[in-house]
């Protein structure tokens, strides 16, 4: 009678401790929201660096381009006149002197962004698929072709405004007492020519991260593809044509839209190159919204251009990326349609 009763509490005992409604019904909800809450935990350091790095200045410009803020009221510019839309209409007047010089620093810097991104673009894809291929010193090699890349950006452009000197630089050295292409030194730093100098840094400095990402999309095309279009009788243009080209579609959408927004706000390299005071052939957009703000003090008004700059850009990237999607879609839903047809 007691081993009787003995087994059924050990019984009763094991049921309690499995029955998943008594045990361990109470404990599944902290440890379930506990597992919600940890991703928003993590992301709140980035977050709150988020909000008080980008987002809390963006507000603050803002409200800085309504307002006549100039040299007098920076000590306190809370107590600034209101000026409503003033500043935009004076950026976007391009009879008035400000908005000509506005607009002409906009011409240029669409000729620039042009340039320099194509020219990356090209010369980065050039040279990974030129390093697809396996040989002795590739590694080396590619190497070499991310140093400009891994530098510093100051310690490059200082760099370059020494070789670009009139009377002692490299480049003059080279190309008229070397190779005598010139009649004489040339400007580099001041004049037409800066455009150029301006252009060679850039495409310089942004071209390996062209080759850097090319090269890591080329790694996902299976080489069963150019095997079977060499079997077919197909050269190498046309292996990049059909193959290569069409298969980097989606990295090189990403890649355009990010060098093109690294180059239309690209302030550093103008900065560096030729100073506060840009020649007007190479006058950037962003050194351009920089005088406006701290070299003549209104900032007022170079709040405004920013927010007119920011407004382009978001409209360019928006517009960019309909583009890009619609015509993704369009091959996909034509081989659908093929396929139904079959």
């Amino acid at each position: 009678m007691t081993t009787t009763t003995a087994s059924a509490q050990s019984r009763e005992r094991t049921v309690g401790k499995s029955s998943p409604g008594t045990a361990r019904g109470p404990r599944r909800r902290p440890g379930r929201i506990r597992r919600i809450g940890l991703p928003y935990l993590l992301l709140l350091p980035a977050l709150l660096l988020e909000l008080l790095v980008h987002l809390v200045p963006m507000v603050i410009g803002i409200v800085m381009s309504f307002k006549e803020l100039t040299q007098f009221y920076i000590r306190d510019w809370t107590v600034a006149p209101w000026t409503g839309l003033d500043n935009y209409s004076l950026s976007v007047d391009f009879d008035a002197p400000v908005g000509e010089a506005l607009l002409h620093s906009f011409l240029v810097t669409c000729v620039f962004t042009v340039l320099s991104v194509g020219l990356c673009w090209l010369i980065g894809t050039a040279a990974a698929i030129c390093m697809q291929d396996a040989f002795r010193g590739r590694g080396l090699l590619r190497a070499i072709f991310l140093v400009p890349y891994a530098l510093p950006v100051y310690a490059a452009v200082i760099t370059w405004a020494f070789m670009f000197q009139h009377d002692n630089g490299l480049v003059n050295h080279v190309l008229h007492d070397q190779l005598g292409l010139t009649d004489k030194p040339s400007f580099w730093l001041i004049g037409d020519n800066s455009f150029v100098a301006l252009l060679v840094v850039s495409v310089w400095k942004g071209w390996p991260f062209a080759f850097l990402i090319v090269m890591a999309g080329l790694q996902n095309i299976p080489k069963e593809l150019y095997e079977a279009a060499a079997l077919d009788g197909a050269g190498v243009w046309q292996q990049i044509r059909r193959i290569t080209l069409p298969s980097l579609r989606p990295v090189n959408q990403v890649l355009v839209l990010v060098l093109f927004l690294w180059t239309f706000n690209d302030f550093n390299t103008p900065f560096v190159l030729f100073g506060k005071a840009a020649p007007e052939a190479a006058d950037l957009i962003s050194i351009h919204i920089y005088q406006s703000s701290f070299v003549t003090w209104n900032f007022g008004a170079g709040s405004a251009m920013s927010v007119l700059l920011l407004l382009f850009l978001l409209l360019v990237t928006g517009v960019y990326l309909f583009l890009t999607s619609r015509s993704s879609r369009t091959p996909r839903a034509a081989r659908e349609g093929k396929t139904a047809d079959v």
